[in-house]
């Protein structure tokens, strides 16, 4: 996890400017693909998922070391071959774990989060799972395992691999010639994130768009065709860590609802979407007919309440920056303690922007109980070591909180919905 850690302090400043370019670029070219509260709920998803990992919350039903400790024929040794062909594995293994999520009802749940974004561009790319509690991607790696791929280089393959997945979530690149017949491009990822029917379900690639190709769910960008892009349940909600649950709370729920045992157990097993029939009658749930014409989520938001997401989003990166840099001499349990400050962080900023009645004592309770952690330990898990009254920092963000929290919710009205959203 320490390694993993140190990873992310490179690799975010890395994102984040990426990130920051395409903005700029479409605010000069005045062809922006970014709306506020949608990308800092993208980033926000993002910080979860690494937060999650980082903390090595979740069970691993099976770790590739003891795949290849178990069923290995033959030893590899490393060279040149051996990282291009574990790189193969990889995606083929990526592409047939990313198919079965888009096929099976419970293991859509812990992929919906990443195409919850009614929008495309690099920030959606954050939106990861934080509800994939269960580990078992290395099943996929057998054949790998088979071959004796050593463990090392799946370890160092598998983040890069993630990592090169990003750059492909934008709208300003156009199609690229031939690397269309090799890799994964913008516009056969902008295929896979729409909802078009003709869209639906394709270009499940990760790297190489090869496998797509082979196995038929291919689908080239058409010109005729533009891309819509979300979900057909829309989440409906900027919060992250609603969104990463909203499914398997509607399984859990219609499997309590109907009456059929055989419908209780078959409908996680089942394709995505479907539902008993005896609950799909009685508790009908909201599906997008029209994809042109479905109204796109909103919340009411002015000027200064984006310029406050921002901050809010800004500053718990800058404190999750701290935590990996500062991994070690924080300890576990100090930790889970800054992680769960950093989860309410996000629950709680994100329901604010969502409007929810609740998001105020969401946001005075996380500013009082940090103010009252400060107060207590004289510091913020040992901030003050790198920064000369670091701590004071820290309670002054958690004072802005306090003061956000009832500026926004009683100074600039309760309304839940607005067209006002830029």
């Amino acid at each position: 996890m320490e390694s993993y850690a140190t990873a992310l302090l490179y690799a975010i400043p890395f994102f984040i400017l990426l990130l920051g370019i395409e903005i700029l670029y479409g605010y000069f070219a005045k062809n922006q693909k970014h709306k506020v509260l949608d990308t800092v709920s993208s980033i926000s998803s993002g910080l979860t998922n690494i937060l999650k990992d980082s903390l090595g919350l979740g069970i691993i039903i099976v770790s590739y070391p003891f795949l290849l400790e178990h069923f290995a024929i033959t030893e590899i040794k490393t060279n040149w071959l051996v990282w291009v062909v574990a790189f193969i594995f990889i995606d083929f293994a990526g592409y047939w774990n990313h198919r079965l999520s888009h096929h099976i009802n419970f293991f859509w749940n812990q992929h919906v989060i990443h195409h919850s974004s009614e929008e495309f561009n690099l920030a959606c790319a954050l939106r990861q799972s934080v509800s994939n509690l269960l580990g078992y991607f290395p099943l996929f790696l057998i054949p790998a395992a088979i071959l004796g791929v050593p463990t090392e280089v799946i370890a160092i393959l598998a983040p890069i691999h993630l990592f090169a997945q990003f750059w492909y979530h934008t709208q300003h690149i156009g199609k690229m010639g031939w690397l269309e017949y090799i890799i994964v491009t913008p516009s056969q990822h902008r295929v896979h994130h729409a909802i078009n029917p003709e869209y639906i379900d394709k270009n499940l690639g990760q790297v190489l768009c090869i496998w797509d190709r082979w196995f038929g769910t291919f689908q080239e960008e058409l010109p005729e065709v533009p891309p819509q892009y979300g979900v057909l349940k829309p989440a409906r909600t900027w919060n992250p860590l609603i969104i990463n649950f909203q499914h398997i709370w509607r399984l859990i729920k219609d499997a309590w609802h109907t009456r059929n045992y055989w419908d209780k157990l078959r409908i996680w097993f089942m394709p995505t979407g479907w539902r008993p029939s005896d609950v799909l009658e009685k508790y009908p749930i909201s599906v997008i007919q029209d994809v042109y014409h479905f109204q796109r989520y909103e919340t009411k938001a002015s000027l200064a309440f984006k310029g406050y997401s921002i901050f809010q989003m800004l500053t718990t990166l800058l404190l999750l920056l701290f935590m990996f840099y500062n991994y070690t001499e924080i300890g576990f349990n100090g930790l889970l303690l800054f992680g769960a400050f950093v989860f309410m962080g996000i629950y709680g900023y994100t329901s604010l922007m969502d409007r929810n009645k609740n998001a105020i004592w969401i946001e005075m309770c996380r500013g009082i109980l940090g103010l009252v952690f400060i107060y207590i330990t004289g510091d913020w898990f040992g901030i003050n070591e790198f920064i000369t009254g670091g701590a004071y920092f820290v309670a002054f963000y958690f004072a802005i909180t306090i003061f956000g929290s009832l500026y926004f919710t009683y100074l600039e009205g309760k309304s839940s919905t607005s067209k006002a959203l830029i």
